[in-house]
């Protein structure tokens, strides 16, 4: 097959190049810097241009871009694009009722909402790892003891968010509201209870405080951009910040972050790690790899998660419902309920060294057999051009 890619910022971009290229197929790349991910007529004279000179079986993206779909759509070419975050806001747009849409989604909750609004093709795709690009980077790597460490945390800690700065200018009664719904959602495990605790009432106060920016094609409301681009962030700051602090009070934590880590007094800042070439060395040498899913990502897996097993490494990670159907707690990873619970389980493994090795190879051996991005591409190619049973692809997961 001819294949186009929009390729932006997404870290799994060049898996899925190369994994299509093995399979067998030609890909050309098109890439570019959107001025909005709805409207811009300069990329969608570029897009058309190309879709018009050359003959696609299909446009993919990582992630869904309505500019994109809309190109597509008049030019009659299939676009399949597969989402790493959640939700896309830009997803929430008119566009996805386009014809010639195949949207595969890695969150199962967000999916299914798609479906029940009536989106033709949406199908739930869980996330993957080139295992076989991760060993051959380790197996020849020379400088493996730079990246020994006990507890390892790589990510950002969204220090930088909307809500510390609209805080400021909000009446206490709403502030504390907020803040309320920020704390029991912490304390729920593997569920999202913001958008339901933004009553009418509530969100028709934050429309004095916060501007609701959108295009009109758009449909996503208040309740939905203010859950995930302002709670979503400052509940992620809160979690991983007093998750690494009530760790490194205990044993020593390391972090590789671009973030500020000011407050992280006891944490061992290494600074950020390149994707490629870093991070999987840090994965396959800390003792253990922790992983604390924003709020957004209501029930799937996110990235780092497949990333830490793909490397060989020990996955110690907050609860997410998908978990169960795809891995096996406590023999393919270890799940934490808390802060106290973290503790105690990273005090346990860091003891039990036999457990841990066992429970890391166990992680990497399951994604290694079936989590590959070949058999998620197959999956997808399959559901498109073979009009197969997205049902019997599911199962394939398991």
């Amino acid at each position: 097959m001819q294949i186009l890619i929009y390729k932006w910022k997404s870290y799994n971009y060049r898996d899925i190049e190369e994994t299509f290229l093995a399979m067998g197929h030609l890909v050309d790349v098109i890439e570019q810097k959107l001025e909005s991910y709805d409207e811009d007529e300069a990329f969608e004279r570029r897009l058309t241009g190309i879709l018009q000179k050359k003959s696609y079986d299909f446009v993919f993206s990582v992630n869904y871009f309505a500019v994109v779909s809309e190109v597509c759509q008049r030019c009659r070419v299939k676009y399949l694009s597969w989402s790493c975050d959640n939700p896309l806001i830009s997803m929430y747009h008119k566009s996805v009722f386009n014809e010639c849409n195949y949207i595969f989604n890695f969150d199962k909750s967000n999916c299914l909402e798609f479906q029940g609004m009536g989106v033709q093709h949406m199908y739930y795709l869980p996330l993957a790892v080139d295992t076989d690009r991760l060993d051959a980077l380790i197996d020849h790597a020379d400088d493996l003891k730079l990246y020994q460490n006990e507890v390892a945390f790589v990510g950002s800690l969204y220090e930088r968010n909307t809500y510390d700065k609209l805080k400021v200018v909000l009446p206490d009664y709403l502030k504390g509201y907020l803040e309320a719904v920020m704390q029991a959602q912490m304390s729920v495990s593997g569920g999202n209870i913001i958008e339901e605790m933004l009553t009418p009432d509530i969100l028709e106060q934050l429309q004095q405080y916060f501007k609701l920016e959108k295009s009109e094609n758009s449909f996503s409301d208040l309740g939905l951009i203010f859950s995930t681009t302002v709670l979503g962030l400052k509940i992620a700051a809160m979690q991983r910040k007093n998750g690494l602090i009530a760790l490194s009070k205990r044993v020593p934590v390391t972090i590789y972050t671009n973030s500020n880590t000011k407050e992280l007094l006891r944490v061992d800042y290494r600074g950020s790690v390149d994707y490629w070439t870093q991070m999987p060395k840090v994965f396959r040498m800390s003792r253990i790899n922790l992983n604390f899913t924003i709020p957004n990502i209501k029930t799937g897996l996110p990235l780092r998660m497949w990333d830490i097993m793909g490397a060989g490494g020990f996955l110690m990670t907050n609860f997410q419902a998908e978990l169960p159907e795809l891995f096996e707690e406590d023999k393919d990873f270890v799940c934490f309920d808390g802060e106290e619970d973290l503790v105690q389980k990273t005090l346990y493994y860091l003891e039990h060294e036999k457990e841990r090795q066992e429970i890391a190879r166990n992680g990497y051996e399951k994604v290694k057999k079936l989590h590959s991005y070949q058999m998620r591409l197959q999956q997808m190619l399959d559901i498109v051009f073979n009009n197969t049973d997205p049902t019997s692809c599911r199962n394939k997961c398991l």
